[in-house]
């Protein structure tokens, strides 16, 4: 069957479709390289990058793809000359058999340990790197692999630092011939035959596909960021906020919901900093502006300077967006407001903002793909007097009651504790 694989922009999804041969994701990943990186007897040559992949020249050949986990055969073949590949993309400990009649020519079990070995993450997304990136370092430590992660430049200097025995390469520098195995981060809508994932990300939760493609424990874990000037960008306590996101069902649609929290934060004693990168953002005839009454602190910063200011914040306000990944990899408390999403789609907060009496979750139900190019997305009520009601229906006083379940971290700020 063949099959299509398309993405937006690179951003956070793949498509699977079946209209073209075309093999892989590569509108977000780079190619691995046509030549096949490790040499074996009789002219075969084989690796891991994009699954198991096996090259033969001329003879009659016996090949079989097991899995040394389940110990199932997963392929086996009579093939002249051509290649074989598996299905299978994600980590599987494959192992490689090869006979010429009765002789055994190459019998291969993948070994990771001290072999060069790339992950590639899609670029144009910063909560869902933020969120994969510590499958990658585990999968480096539980291996002994000599990891290369492949990502967008402004990404890079939130990990380089902390992590100096992996090696950071964006996608134009990448090298795909030097690698024994690869593996591809990515939202795989539509791949019913789990060639790219195990198990639907939409299950799991965002980050913990990650593990599961990775095959390393997906249990909760945050990115070791650091920040080069780590010292208090500002005084007096504050609190950053932000409002934008890149399509209308991730918004806060509550028409008074951001006055009224702003208000509610200043009457606190706190300062309040819109910290998104525009300040005005929209589609159509439906934009939304800095919430009046906090301070403008938009414009297109380096990450590690988001990073500096959210870490020093009281808290965290915000959509499911890649600065709410920001703050919970600082170690900032955050106030998450989603109703698209279901909880267990993103970091687990005890401030997670979400109304079960509405109409909510669409982004985790199988039955759904997310159309980025539709600014108004909104699968079961779009067109209605119910659209965005998953976040409409939060209320002000619902967000204010959790904002004053937040303990203040400034001493100075007890006695403004509501």
């Amino acid at each position: 069957m063949a099959q299509d694989y398309a993405a937006d922009d690179c951003q956070d999804r793949v498509v699977v479709g079946e209209t073209t041969t075309a093999p892989a994701p590569f509108f977000c990943f780079v190619p691995p390289a046509a030549r096949l990186s490790q040499e074996g007897p009789a002219g075969l040559r084989f690796d891991f990058n994009l699954g198991a992949r096996l090259s033969l020249p001329e003879g009659a050949w016996r090949v079989r793809l097991s899995d040394t986990q389940t110990h199932n055969v997963l392929f086996e073949t009579e093939i002249g000359a051509g290649s074989v590949t598996s299905s299978k993309k994600y980590f599987v400990p494959f192992r490689i058999e090869v006979w010429r009649g009765e002789e055994k020519v190459l019998d291969h079990t993948l070994s990771l340990r001290a072999q060069p070995v790339l992950v590639q993450f899609p670029v144009g997304t910063l909560g869902d790197v933020l969120g994969w990136f510590p499958y990658a370092a585990r999968f480096a430590r539980m291996h002994g692999c000599q990891l290369t992660c492949s990502m967008a430049a402004n990404l890079i200097p939130l990990f380089a630092a902390s992590y100096p025995s992996i090696r950071f390469v964006t996608p134009e520098t990448l090298q795909p011939e030097a690698y024994y195995a690869s593996y591809y981060l990515g939202l795989f809508f539509g791949d019913e035959e789990r060639h790219y994932q195990p198990g639907d990300f939409r299950l799991v939760g965002l980050a913990r596909t990650a593990g599961h493609i990775l095959g390393v424990d997906p249990g909760e874990a945050t990115a070791t960021i650091a920040i080069p000037d780590d010292s208090r960008p500002i005084a007096e306590p504050y609190a950053c906020i932000a409002v934008q996101s890149s399509t209308q069902c991730k918004y806060w649609n509550h028409p008074s919901g951001w006055l009224e929290v702003v208000k509610y934060l200043k009457g606190r004693g706190l300062r309040v900093l819109c910290i998104d990168q525009k300040a005005c953002h929209g589609a159509g005839l439906t934009w939304t502006t800095l919430p009046h009454g906090c301070e403008d602190f938009t414009g297109d910063l380096p990450l590690l300077e988001r990073a500096r200011l959210l870490k020093h914040a009281e808290f965290f306000v915000g959509l499911s967006s890649g600065l709410a990944w920001l703050a919970w990899s600082v170690s900032t408390p955050v106030a998450l407001i989603s109703g698209f999403t279901h909880p267990l789609n993103e970091f687990s907060t005890p401030y997670r903002i979400f109304n079960h009496h509405t109409c909510n979750s669409c982004w985790n139900d199988p039955r759904h793909n997310f159309d980025h190019a539709d600014f108004f997305w909104c699968p079961r009520h779009k067109g209605t007097p119910r659209q965005f009601e998953c976040t409409r229906l939060i209320t002000p006083q619902q967000v204010i009651d959790t904002l004053a379940r937040i303990p203040l971290r400034t001493q100075s700020m007890e006695g403004n504790l509501a």
